[in-house]
């Protein structure tokens, strides 16, 4: 699998075994993508399988954890009680970094703050058999491409952005840490048997437009929620014209169509990334075993979606949403029109979608051609290497200094900003102003906490020009610059080598191997600490229906995961499920009073905070439940926006429509996610209503719930709310939490 675990081997003859019985069974041409999941299935000869309906039970061959996320996990794992993980597992520390003054300064800063947190996650590592990534190593999701991802893998990691291995022919999956703990302590993993939309590729992509142009294309198509319950499986000619790290861009953006992952299948792009990363012997296992990593021809898709490359042209989505797109050369206008600040004060590149070597080239051929003008950007700029290997590669190779040279700075090898790790000084909380950066999502807040950042994602090369420029009113396809000398000259499309020619620097070893013999190792949580906490199993269900919950927010509009649980600088209590409960929901909109952060003590009648009010009513026994829109919980795989609510004593969460990790995440904790049967029914509810929500007795699959709300004046209306739960979450329910369960079976 890989050079870090020379024990733990590629299993293409089971994936074989396994394809040949379901395809026996299902007698039709099978999808790239169910090959690869129906592969790993725990009983292939024996399992229900059916698109969008039916539970899987799969057998995942890895997982992957990062920082922030791997605290919550691990203390699952240690509750749990198991010795060892079942499964080869990784720990990356890549998200506790704040942008601040340039990479080594900031590594440094985050070592010495974070260390606490870093040394548990080392030693829980050490003592339960999971490779550790010490900070400074990269992003996660470059780290799978690099060592970990392979055609045909399944792999699981607690990041939404863990599809960017698709680009290297995995189905890997982004899921909340009680999923990881499910497959480190060997138990098949259950997750709904997915749709698969197909997105056919024709043509070849040229000049400008570039793989991110592909994703930005279709989430202006699916929109944020048009993937949920579906992977998406790029197919057709046009993928020869995409490098491998191209392809794992346009899988890692993904996440932000609610697609449970996205693939491609393996090709010759593919191989070379894997030659040229130390994998030869894997390249040519995947070349014996080829027709089982391509779909079958005359397979079926659920939907279909043609983009013809040749006609493409490079897109710019936002503000605020990953799903408002442009293309480049109307983004100016259409700013001008709705109000939107053209001038442009930051461009970020970087982060795990477009942080390769081919990313850092194409940015750095823009920026030489400045250069030879005299011109540098006039916006600030900053430059995010994607891992130690691209770094040191783009450093050895003069990438990095020709992107210091036209005015940027490197930061280290992290998320950073993306995820609002950034101590942002040039703007006060308020200023509206705009900012382009390669990332992935451009939510209300989500890069530096303020709200009125206008935030658009676009690929590096065009953020690069963007910010030369310094306005969005800049279209490189077509206007010209004026150099020092005062002659006008116009940017040429970059062109450059997707990998480099020489082998890649591996920089600095940032790896701890699990030792072969942990019994001696130690992992200790201070009682008394500020950012570790273990966890206490939750309560159990009392066996009776859900009555008179009062309720805690009525949510009006998008609300992410961002807006559950604030990420940028409450990163620091993930550890500490108390804590981090402080940022309950303190993003989302009070459709009562048009307010973030101000809900009605139902006691009192004052408005207050949300999480000191759903403190006092755990403190005073009251039991409430959460009121959302369309697409609740969008965004990060985090499952602490799960953890919180069921910690201040939330019961249920009733929506229009949930995403797909985070409804997965609430069953796990025991909670509620519950829809309207008649999305209509989200206008019968009020603030100042009460509910109670009857049939829990009976709870069975595919059967709705009776919702009764009781309003204020005496009257009373009853609605129908459905679910998702199969027999499996229904236990979890009863037992108060997935880990509950676990621990029951066990016993």
């Amino acid at each position: 699998m890989s050079h870090f675990e020379p024990n733990d081997y590629i299993r293409f003859d089971l994936l074989e075994k396994n394809i040949n019985i379901v395809r026996k069974r299902l007698n039709r041409p099978l999808t790239l993508s169910e090959k690869i999941v129906y592969g790993h299935l725990d009983d292939p000869a024996n399992q229900e399988i059916e698109r969008g309906k039916t539970y899987l039970r799969l057998r995942p061959d890895r997982v992957a954890m990062q920082d922030a996320t791997a605290q919550m996990a691990m203390l699952q794992f240690i509750s749990s009680g198991l010795p060892k993980v079942a499964v080869p597992s990784t720990i990356h520390c890549d998200h506790l970094i704040e942008a601040q003054l340039g990479g080594e300064k900031d590594l440094r800063r985050a070592k010495d703050i974070n260390q606490e947190v870093y040394n548990f996650l080392a030693t829980a590592g050490a003592k339960y058999g999971v490779g550790f990534w010490r900070p400074g190593s990269g992003i996660i999701h470059q780290i799978i491409l690099e060592n970990y991802a392979y055609p045909g893998v399944l792999l699981i990691g607690t990041d939404s952005h863990t599809p960017n291995g698709g680009g290297l022919g995995g189905i890997c999956i982004g899921v909340g840490g009680a999923d990881a703990v499910d497959v480190m302590a060997g138990i098949p993993w259950e997750l709904k048997c997915p749709k698969v939309i197909g997105v056919k590729l024709t043509g070849s992509l040229s000049g400008w437009t570039s793989p991110k142009d592909v994703i930005l294309k279709v989430a202006g198509i699916l929109t944020v929620k048009g993937g949920t319950g579906a992977i998406v499986e790029y197919h057709g000619p046009g993928i020869d014209s995409i490098s491998c790290t191209g392809m794992a861009t346009i899988c890692n953006m993904g996440a932000e169509i609610g697609a449970t992952t996205s693939v491609f299948p393996y090709n010759h792009r593919m191989k070379k990334y894997l030659n040229k990363t130390g994998r030869a012997d894997i390249a040519i296992l995947a070349d014996e075993f080829k027709d089982h990593l391509v779909p079958d021809p005359g397979c079926h898709y659920d939907q279909l979606i043609e983009i013809n490359l040749s006609e493409l042209k490079p897109h710019i989505n936002g503000p605020f949403t990953p799903d408002l797109a442009h293309p480049v050369a109307e983004v100016g206008t259409v700013a001008e029109k709705e109000g939107w600040p053209v001038d442009i004060r930051v461009g970020l590149i970087g982060s795990c979608t477009n942080s390769s070597y081919e990313d850092m080239g194409r940015s750095a051929a823009v920026a030489k051609q400045a250069l030879a003008h005299g011109l540098k950007c006039k916006s600030q700029f900053t430059i995010t290497p994607g891992s130690e290997q691209i770094r040191a590669t783009i450093e050895r190779d003069g990438y990095a200094q020709i992107l210091r040279d036209v005015g940027g700075i490197v930061l280290a090898n992290a998320c950073g900003p993306c995820i609002g790790q950034w101590d942002r000084k040039d703007i006060k909380k308020g200023e509206k102003n705009t900012i382009v950066t390669s990332y992935n999502r451009n939510f209300t807040g989500r890069n530096d906490a303020n709200p009125e950042t206008h935030a658009f994602v676009t690929s590096p090369e065009i953020v690069t020009a963007l910010a030369i420029a310094g306005t969005l009113k800049f279209n490189p396809e077509t206007d010209f610059l004026t150099g020092k000398d005062g002659k006008k000259f116009k940017l040429e499309a970059p062109d450059v080598d997707e990998l480099p020619r020489a082998e890649f620097d591996p920089g600095q070893d940032t790896y701890q191997h699990p030792p072969k013999d942990s019994s001696g190792q130690r992992v200790d949580v201070s009682p008394t600490s500020q950012r570790l906490q273990l966890l206490e199993p939750f309560d159990k269900w009392d066996g009776k229906d859900l009555e008179d919950l009062q309720i805690l927010i009525k949510v009006k509009g998008k609300c992410t995961t961002d807006h559950i649980s604030a990420a940028g600088p409450w990163l620091k209590f993930r550890g500490h499920l108390d804590n981090i409960s402080n940022n309950l929901l303190i993003g989302a909109i009070n459709i009562e009073n048009g307010k973030a952060n101000s809900v009605r003590n139902a006691v009192t009648q004052e408005f207050g905070p949300v999480p000191d009010t759903a403190r006092y009513y755990k403190k005073n026994g009251i039991r409430w439940v959460v009121i959302g829109d369309e697409n609740y919980g969008e965004g990060s795989s985090r499952e602490h926006a799960a953890l919180e609510p069921r910690h201040l004593g939330g019961r249920a969460i009733i929506t229009k429509s949930f995403a797909r990790i985070h409804e997965t995440n609430l069953k796990k904790q025991g909670l509620l996610p519950l829809t309207f049967a008649d999305p209509a029914d989200y206008n019968k509810i009020h603030p100042v209503d009460k509910l109670t929500i009857q049939g829990l007795k009976d709870f069975a699959p595919g059967k709705p719930l009776k919702c009764i709300i009781k309003h204020p004046n005496g009257t009373q209306e009853t609605i129908l709310l459905n679910h998702t739960f199969n027999e499996t979450q229904i236990e979890w329910f009863r037992a108060g939490s997935a880990l509950n369960r676990m621990k029951e079976l066990q016993q």
